[in-house]
């Protein structure tokens, strides 16, 4: 084993960044024996010296991160601060000193992979990520290394645990959206400002960096079609439950059939409960891929959290550290596929419709034709009326998103609709 020790600089000292340096401290042999040399943690840098948590060496603490990052001296860099800047150009500043990267910035590798991986090949350093994507879940290596011989064709999956924990316990407590996001806030779930998780920009983010693992071609935040969680009511739960479905947000990234181009979107959907995900719980995060030759591989764990972010952080440390002794670079950025990434309005999927309409004879007669003459096909309806009012709840064959767009258009221009109240897409039939 090599004596001298390999030096690491530790970007933020938050929830997660404070569990990587406990760990780092009381694993130190374990790391050590790993890696085949000893680590040590080099300089921790914070915004906020006052805030740093109790155990974390406070001789190592410091509000220049720029500074720490020139020194020279340092072998990886671990960046838990998250944001688009300062981390990115503190990231960009450590490859041109030297060093590797580890970090778990979903939102900077969505938007700026590509750079990132550029600048890192240019200075002959690794870019991992794995904490980027369902915390401690390994999924980032499984797609770039282990399936690297396989064609990936479908990534779908729960990746944001805030919504999940919500949608949770709107199916199993009756309780509106409103009530569920005030527990999930209260039981430290859900930030101050919910927004990333419940508009669905954190799943989205995600969704980028898997599709373009995946499918080999560059997917940015810009490329995911976007649907939060807040427009899902009470009533949308319980007509899943009629339906034999429950409520999810997910993350969908699909190969086109004919192979010529990828989609990903983020929204919620309803899905049978004989499907696996329709059991994750709570704040829990699951990923299905599925590939021609590994056929179907479901990953399931703790999305979040100080401890479960710290191992997957740790795990790419390890990485890092071993390329560094042996002198080589791990998988850099592979997007040699090029493909396109078709818009929102291509995708297909079946959908279920849920409509205030005028209780009298022909309105489910009208509605029926307007869906035929848009091309989609109903597969099931459901109509309840009283006191002149009534709903019509319309599940659809497999129609293109597309086509689904113009038959709502003209639903809302029918005198007897009164309300398209819903809309949502079923998914894992």
């Amino acid at each position: 084993m090599r004596t001298r020790p390999l030096k690491v600089a530790l970007l933020g000292c938050g929830v997660v960044g404070s569990e990587v340096a406990r760990i780092m401290t009381t694993q130190a042999d374990d790391l050590a024996a790993r890696i085949g040399a000893p680590v040590e943690l080099a300089g921790i840098a914070v915004r906020r010296p006052g805030r740093v948590r109790e155990g974390v060496p406070a001789e190592l603490v410091t509000t220049d991160a720029t500074a720490l990052v020139k020194r020279g001296d340092i072998d990886v860099v671990v960046e838990v601060i998250g944001g688009i800047e300062p981390a990115r150009t503190l990231i960009t500043t450590a490859f041109d000193h030297g060093a590797s990267v580890v970090s778990a910035n979903k939102a900077l590798v969505a938007q700026d992979g590509a750079a990132l991986h550029a600048a890192a090949e240019q200075r002959r350093a690794d870019l991992y990520y794995e904490a980027a994507v369902a915390g401690a879940i390994p999924l980032v290596r499984p797609l770039r290394e282990s399936l690297a011989g396989d064609k990936v064709n479908r990534v779908l999956g729960i990746v944001n645990g805030t919504t999940n924990f919500i949608l949770d316990r709107m199916d199993g407590s009756g309780a509106g959206y409103s009530e569920a996001l005030d527990e999930a806030t209260a039981l430290g779930y859900a930030e101050a400002d919910p927004t990333a998780d419940v508009e669905g920009f954190d799943a989205a983010a995600k969704a980028a960096i898997l599709a373009g693992i995946a499918f080999h071609t560059r997917v940015t935040l810009d490329d995911v079609h976007r649907e939060g969680i807040t427009e899902v009511t009470a009533a949308d739960i319980a007509s899943a439950k009629r339906m034999g479905c429950t409520v999810k947000l997910l993350a969908i990234c699909e190969r086109a059939a004919d192979g010529r181009s990828v989609t990903a979107r983020v929204h919620p959907a309803m899905i049978p409960l004989s499907h696996p995900l329709a059991s994750v719980r709570e704040a829990y995060n699951a990923v299905f891929v599925e590939a021609d030759a590994a056929g179907q591989l479901m990953f399931y764990g703790p999305g979040a959290g100080g401890s479960p972010t710290a191992s997957a952080v740790l795990g790419d440390l390890v990485a890092a550290c071993r390329n560094k002794l042996a002198e080589a670079t791990g998988p850099g950025e592979s997007a040699y596929s090029r493909l396109p990434v078709s818009p929102m309005g291509d995708v297909i999927t079946r959908y279920h419709i849920s409509l205030d309409v005028a209780d009298k004879p022909g309105v489910l007669a009208q509605v029926a034709t307007v869906f035929a003459e848009h091309g989609v096909s109903i597969d099931t309806v459901r109509q309840q009326g009283k006191d002149g009012e009534a709903s019509l709840v319309v599940v659809t064959h497999r129609a293109s998103d597309a086509a689904l767009s113009s038959t709502v258009e003209a639903l809302r221009r029918l005198d007897t609709v009164r309300d398209v109240a819903s809309i949502m897409r079923v998914e894992g039939e």
